[in-house]
């Protein structure tokens, strides 16, 4: 039986849509938050603990306990715009390939499909989608191609949204980033399944991102069951070998920068390639679901060799941080909802990270920038969102009694945050609105 014969019999097209009672939206709105194909709308797919197709699984031996990646049926994008991809493969593979009689080829989508990576089979810690496709000179052959404009989990989602505005209220060049005229450093800490790194990079010509994963069982399910790029890997293929041809037209030059180190986040960060990073995302459970103590210890050497490798004037470093109190916002209440699912542990973390990474340094910071910590609630989820930005730019308030000094106003960085937050949208044209994701909940940490 061929590889395409088995796709088709796993289902991977189903032309199941998913309830109305996953979307929280009124129907005027129902149609722009629907061109995300990563909407929480469609979440009734690949949510479901029972069921799915196990593509991947294997036992770890870094604390992750059994890995596995369940397959679900995703009902988009719809066989009706399959047609659209196959010529643009084929138009890659040429260009690619060069001008030549034998560099022709048809390619043909097999589906689409939610590729969920668990951790003894109840901890969800990724959600992808992926492609997969054929030459149709060779049925045998199987493309597998994560998509890297999909992030279907709303943390993900927060963290870029609350990142990338928080950065752009500094005065770093985003734009020419996006546009590719300048380098923009990114490290993620905790690979899962790859999407973070993958949508940062495609969205950002500029960027260069570092992805570091402990466990080599979860860089291995990335790769080979969720289509994480298998060239991001520096040891994945042998130095005299070239990238397969069909890869190179499916990336499009994204795994070029992208790199997937398989380390210890402290050791990395001690011998870290690049000298100062302008952006740092973390999210690093363990199949316990903690957050290792020292990614947090205020005293610990994680955090005070991160605080060198940050840049000074705009550094910025976002958090996931899952909630350590049953106190979580109602998912139906207003954005404004001030309420976050923040306990004794999951201040502690906030704490040390504002104290190491927003520290002062003298001559570094200009007269309307600091570092602002500050915490939010992800939407339907009991996880926050810490971020913490070197060179926030703010005015000039004035205190009582004549001294003028530098005034931190919840309303007015929350304010800032919104404006900026409309600028990366259009910017990098995301498929998803950033409001709901940095207004709820907004916490500064003092």
């Amino acid at each position: 039986m061929s590889l395409s014969s088995v796709w088709r019999r796993i289902r991977l097209f189903s032309p199941f849509v998913p309830p109305l009672r996953f979307c929280s939206y009124s129907s005027s709105s129902l149609v722009n938050d629907l061109k995300d194909e990563g909407d929480w709308f469609y979440s009734s797919e690949w949510w479901p603990t029972m069921g799915g197709q196990t593509v991947f699984q294997s036992t770890s031996y870094k604390g992750n306990g059994i890995v596995t990646v369940a397959a679900y049926p995703s009902s988009r994008p719809a066989a009706i715009h399959w047609p659209a991809m196959e010529r643009w493969l084929q138009q890659r593979y040429e260009k690619v390939h060069g001008s030549c009689g034998d560099c022709y080829e048809q390619f043909r989508i097999l589906g689409y499909q939610w590729r969920i990576l668990r951790f003894n089979d109840t901890t969800r810690q990724s959600t992808v989608k992926v492609m997969a496709a054929y030459r149709k000179s060779n049925p045998e052959s199987l493309y597998i191609m994560q998509q890297p404009h999909c992030l279907a989990v709303p943390y993900v989602k927060s963290m870029v949204s609350v990142g990338l505005a928080s950065l752009a209220c500094s005065r770093y060049d985003l734009k020419s980033a996006v546009h590719g005229k300048k380098t923009m450093q990114i490290l993620c800490i905790g690979h899962g399944g790859g999407s973070l790194p993958l949508f940062l990079a495609s969205k950002i010509q500029g960027a260069v991102v570092h992805s570091v994963e402990i466990d080599p069982v979860v860089i291995s399910a990335s790769i080979q069951a969720m289509g994480f790029p298998v060239t991001s890997k520096p040891d994945a293929i042998d130095h005299q070998t070239r990238p397969d041809t069909v890869d190179q037209a499916m990336w499009d030059g994204i795994h070029e920068r992208l790199t997937l180190y398989e380390a210890d986040a402290e050791e990395f960060i001690q011998n870290s390639p690049t000298s100062l990073y302008d952006m740092v995302f973390i999210d690093a459970y363990d199949g316990d679901d903690i957050f290792p103590r020292k990614l947090w210890d205020p005293d610990g050497l994680f955090l005070k060799t991160l605080e060198t490798h940050l840049n000074p004037h705009h550094g910025t470093v976002i958090v996931n941080l899952h909630a350590d109190t049953d106190a979580l916002s109602d998912s139906n209440s207003s954005l404004s909802d001030p309420l976050l699912p923040m306990g004794r542990h999951v201040k502690r973390v906030c704490r040390a990270y504002k104290e190491v990474l927003g520290r002062e340094r003298g001559g570094l910071e200009e007269r309307e920038s600091r570092s602002v910590g500050f915490a939010v609630s992800v939407p339907w989820l009991q996880n926050i969102s810490l971020v913490v930005c070197r060179g926030f730019s703010y005015g000039l308030a004035r205190a009582g009694r004549g001294h003028s000094e530098w005034h931190f106003k919840r309303d007015w960085i929350l304010g800032t945050l919104i404006a900026k937050s409309q600028v990366v949208e259009r910017l990098l044209k995301l498929p998803f609105p950033c409001l709901q994701y940095i207004k709820k909940g907004f916490v500064l940490i003092d």
